[in-house]
């Protein structure tokens, strides 16, 4: 082809057509600018593909990492919400004239096994993470979502945040409690550890010492009903991110 427009660029010079050979040599500029254009458009079009092609990658793994994420949430709160009823129950039987010395060794040991436990965070941010360090958070092209999750995401930091906080409170009041009442002997795992232990003696020490006992108590109801609460508004703006993923991947 190239050989081909030479030859009548060289016609038109022998036969001294000058003015032909000049709108011939336009003609041709104006076909090379539009071959360019068109091979550009075809190359815009295929980074268009790739990149709507990445994009539905990445609002997909966000979809179901955010649907994993309700999950979590929903056990952290159905374990937290176990703890809070064993705390209750053991103020219940502290509290209570009625109450015999197997109810109370057992609502104390039912307070450590499920009350007593700190609250955790845990959430599945990989995606974003990715979306983050790689500078490929502008693969989500709509602006309005990409804003919606980063500040879903700052949402993430704030409640592991305000978790530790808690945590980190209730830890000075626990430790010393812990070792003052020697509280391990009410755990079966380690109560062997004390030896042969008389029931009675174990509960009129509960008796004894019942506001230490709730105190306590009420130091991880108050934890864990914060982290439920902070669990439940995650829970709501993660169903709110879902949402916003499912419409984006519909259009």
């Amino acid at each position: 082809m190239i050989k081909f427009f030479r030859k009548i660029r060289q016609k038109l010079l022998t036969e001294n057509k000058f003015s032909k050979y000049l709108i011939y040599a336009i003609g041709e500029i104006i076909l090379v600018v539009i071959g360019i254009l068109i091979a550009l458009q075809i190359n815009n079009a295929n980074e268009n593909r790739k990149s709507a092609k990445q994009e539905n990658l990445y609002l997909n793994r966000l979809l179901s990492e955010n649907k994993e994420d309700i999950i979590t949430f929903k056990n952290n709160i159905a374990d937290l919400q176990k703890g809070i009823e064993t705390i209750e129950k053991l103020a219940i039987t502290l509290n209570s004239a009625d109450s015999n010395d197997e109810e109370l060794v057992k609502a104390t040991n039912d307070f450590f096994g499920y009350g007593s436990i700190y609250p955790i965070f845990s959430s599945s941010t990989s995606t974003f993470d990715d979306l983050s360090s790689t500078g490929n958070l502008k693969d989500i092209r709509n602006s309005e979502l990409r804003d919606e999750l980063v500040k879903h995401y700052a949402k993430h930091k704030q409640v592991t945040e305000w978790i530790r906080i808690g945590n980190e409170w209730a830890l000075p009041n626990d430790a010393p409690f812990t070792y003052n009442n020697s509280i391990m002997r009410f755990e079966p795992v380690s109560a062997f550890l004390f030896g042969n232990q008389n029931l009675t003696e174990q509960a009129n020490h509960l008796r004894e010492n019942k506001i230490e006992y709730i105190n306590n108590g009420a130091v991880h109801y108050w934890i864990n009903k914060d982290a439920i609460r902070n669990l439940e508004s995650l829970i709501l703006d993660t169903n709110r991110i879902i949402d916003l993923i499912k419409a984006e991947l519909e259009k």
